[in-house]
């Protein structure tokens, strides 16, 4: 199921890029900070929990999600980008992970497995001095 972030939630900072930018890196403020509190989202609860327990340094103990985007020189590229990054983190924690089950070892499996064990052994034992 894909749920979407509503952008009410979402709180965009403008701030100044960091790098090389000649004259205008100094007078326009084009990077975003976005953060994102988990828990006054409008998102599900159980989605809300498995966010929280991700372990990402992009979360603090509070539970909020603070991203910075300054990969464009444009403000609103930069805005999309942290928005899509945002909503790629929700959409891996809405994917439940298929639980594994257990099967036995079929017999040729196993068999096979004692055969290499048993050649192992003999071609170590053959390493041995030789007894005259």
């Amino acid at each position: 199921m894909n749920y979407t972030i509503n952008p009410d939630d979402v709180e965009f900072t403008a701030i100044r890029a960091q790098g090389p930018g000649g004259q205008n890196v100094n007078k326009v403020s084009n990077a975003v900070h976005v953060r994102f509190d988990i828990g006054a989202s409008s998102l599900p609860p159980h989605i809300k929990e498995r966010l929280a327990a991700l372990r990402d340094s992009r979360i603090t103990r509070e539970g909020v999600i603070v991203m910075k985007a300054q990969q464009s020189r444009s403000l609103g590229a930069n805005k999309q980008d942290a928005l899509q990054r945002l909503q790629e983190m929700v959409d891996s924690v809405a994917v439940l992970p298929t639980v594994r089950r257990a099967t036995k070892p079929t017999f040729s499996s196993q068999r096979r497995r004692l055969d290499g064990k048993a050649k192992d052994s003999e071609r170590k034992q053959l390493r041995g001095k030789i007894k005259l």
